[in-house]
C-alpha cells in the first residue's frame, strides 16, 4: 500500500504548480477501515484535532457543574479560538469561577488570531495576553483536570503528570489504541501532543459521533452531555467565518482540525469516522478535500456543501481578486468492503 497519495493539485497558467500528498482513513462503527487513501496505519500527531477528546475529562469529573460553567463556556475546552471578545470573556469567566490564575498558563502572552480582534485590542491599548492564545481553552481544561486529580496545577503541562495521564487514558479509550504504543511529543503551545495511527484518529471521531460505541461508561456519559454543546455554540470552536466553527453547525457532524493539515470528522447517522492528513501541513485545501470525501461516500447536506464551497471553490485568485489558477482534488478512495 502506498504511504501517501496525491490529494490535491494546484495549477497556475495551466501548469501544475503544487501537489499536496497525504492520507485519508474512514472507519465504520466497529473501527474497521472501510475507505482509505494512503496508509491508514500511518502515525500522525493529532495536534488540535484532539481537543474535543481532551475536553472530556473535565465533563467526566463533572467540573463544569462543580464550578458553574455555562455550556457555552465549556465548548472553549474543545476549541482553537481566535481571541474574539466572546472567547476572551468566556475564558475570563472560567478562570474566575474556578479560581485559576491566567499567569499559570504555560504559553507566552500573544495577540488574538483574529485580525479584527487584534485591531480592536490595539485601539483599546491592551497588552498581549496568554488568554489570546488559541489553545488557552484547552490549557484551562488541563489545569482543571490536573488539580482535580490531585496534582499541582502549575505542572499541568508536564508529560507524566496526573492530569496528562488522565488525558492520555481518555485519548486511548476514544481512539481504541493502547496507551503504551502512543508516541508523545510536545505541541506548539507547550503541552504534550499524541500521535496515533490514522485509522485510530478516525475511530475517535466515530466514537464522538456514535457515542454508544465508546468503551467506557463514564466517558460515554461525558460525551453524551458534551457533544451537543458544540452544535449549540460552534462559534467557540474557532471563530467567525472559519471552518471548524461553520462545519459544526451541521448537527450530523462533529469535526475539528489541527495544525499541520490534520482533520477529524464524525458522521452520526452514517456511523462513521473520518481522518485525513495533508503531509506538507497545508490547510487552505481542507474544504475541498472534505467536500470530495463527502461526495465519494455519498454524504450531502446542502447548507454544509454551500459553506465548503464558500471557503474554497477551487479557484485561485491573486491579491487583486483576479482568477489565476485552480485547485483540484485528485484522490480516489479505496474501498475495503
Amino acid at each position: 500500500m502506498l504511504d501517501t497519495v496525491r490529494l490535491t493539485e494546484e495549477y497556475r497558467g495551466g501548469l501544475l504548480d503544487l501537489t499536496h500528498y497525504g492520507y485519508i482513513s474512514i472507519v465504520d462503527e466497529k473501527g474497521k477501515v472501510i475507505y482509505s487513501a494512503g496508509d491508514p496505519e500511518a502515525m500522525v500527531f493529532y495536534r488540535s484535532a484532539s481537543k474535543p477528546v481532551q475536553a472530556l475529562p473535565v465533563i467526566a469529573h463533572h467540573l463544569d457543574e462543580k464550578y458553574g460553567f455555562t455550556d457555552e463556556e465549556t465548548v472553549l475546552f474543545a476549541g482553537s479560538h481566535l481571541g474574539e471578545s466572546f472567547h476572551v470573556n468566556a475564558l475570563k469567566s472560567i478562570m474566575k469561577k474556578a479560581d485559576l490564575n491566567p499567569e499559570d498558563l504555560i504559553m507566552k502572552p500573544t495577540v488574538p488570531g483574529s485580525t479584527e480582534a487584534n485591531e480592536e485590542r490595539i485601539r483599546q491599548g491592551l497588552p498581549k495576553s496568554k488568554l489570546y492564545h488559541n489553545c488557552s481553552g484547552k490549557h484551562a481544561a488541563l489545569m482543571l483536570t490536573q488539580r482535580e486529580m490531585g496534582g499541582d496545577v502549575k505542572d499541568y503541562w508536564k508529560v507524566g503528570s496526573v492530569g496528562q495521564n488522565e488525558v492520555l487514558r481518555t485519548m486511548s479509550v476514544l481512539s481504541e489504541y493502547p496507551e503504551e504504543k502512543v508516541v508523545i511529543g510536545i505541541d506548539g503551545c507547550g503541552v504534550p501532543v499524541f500521535a496515533y495511527p490514522m485509522k485510530n484518529i478516525a475511530t475517535a471521531y466515530k466514537n464522538l459521533a456514535c457515542i454508544d460505541t465508546i468503551q467506557d461508561d463514564v466517558l460515554q456519559d461525558a460525551a453524551r452531555r458534551f457533544v451537543p454543546r458544540i452544535h449549540q455554540y460552534p462559534h467557540m470552536m474557532r471563530g467567525t467565518g472559519y471552518l471548524c466553527s461553520l462545519i459544526n453547525h451541521d448537527a450530523n457532524i462533529i469535526a475539528k482540525g489541527g495544525a499541520n493539515g490534520v482533520y477529524g470528522i464524525g458522521l452520526k447517522k452514517e456511523r462513521i469516522g473520518i481522518s485525513f492528513k495533508i503531509k506538507d501541513g497545508t490547510e487552505a485545501v481542507w474544504p475541498l478535500i472534505i467536500r470530495e470525501i463527502f461526495r465519494q461516500i455519498g454524504y450531502y447536506n446542502a447548507d454544509t456543501d454551500k459553506m465548503l464551497v464558500s471557503l474554497n471553490n477551487g479557484v485561485t485568485v491573486n491579491d487583486n481578486d483576479t482568477p489565476v489558477g485552480e485547485v483540484k482534488t485528485v484522490f480516489t478512495l479505496e474501498k475495503h468492503f
